[in-house]
């Protein structure tokens, strides 16, 4: 039977691979394949060595959430009846440019 301090002591090593994402499964059968064939000796420092040795690298970062930024809507030009993105209703940039030089 494992001593209460020897698994308060491998706690958060266990923690440390299931935040890496690895399944329980995936730890169980790490401690437990390939097991020698001589009895060990010393169970709890047997599993320490391979929670330390055989830990996963960390999951790279999360991207980034998609941007909130959404265009302006597509309106239609008052002096034309051309498609233009704006806030507002109003005229395309043509027809503003054409209205100020003249």
């Amino acid at each position: 039977m494992p001593r209460q301090r020897e698994v308060n002591r491998l706690a958060p090593s266990v923690d440390a691979w299931l935040e890496r994402g690895v399944p329980l499964a995936a730890v169980r059968r790490t401690l437990t394949s390939g097991l020698p064939e001589d009895p060990i000796k010393h169970p709890a420092a047997f599993v320490a060595h391979r929670l330390t040795v055989l830990l996963p690298p960390p999951l790279p970062a999360a991207p980034p959430p998609p941007s909130l930024h959404r265009p302006a809507p597509f309106q239609t030009c008052d002096g034309c009846d051309r498609a233009f993105r704006a806030s507002r209703p109003g005229r395309c940039r043509d027809c503003r440019t054409s209205a100020g030089a003249a």
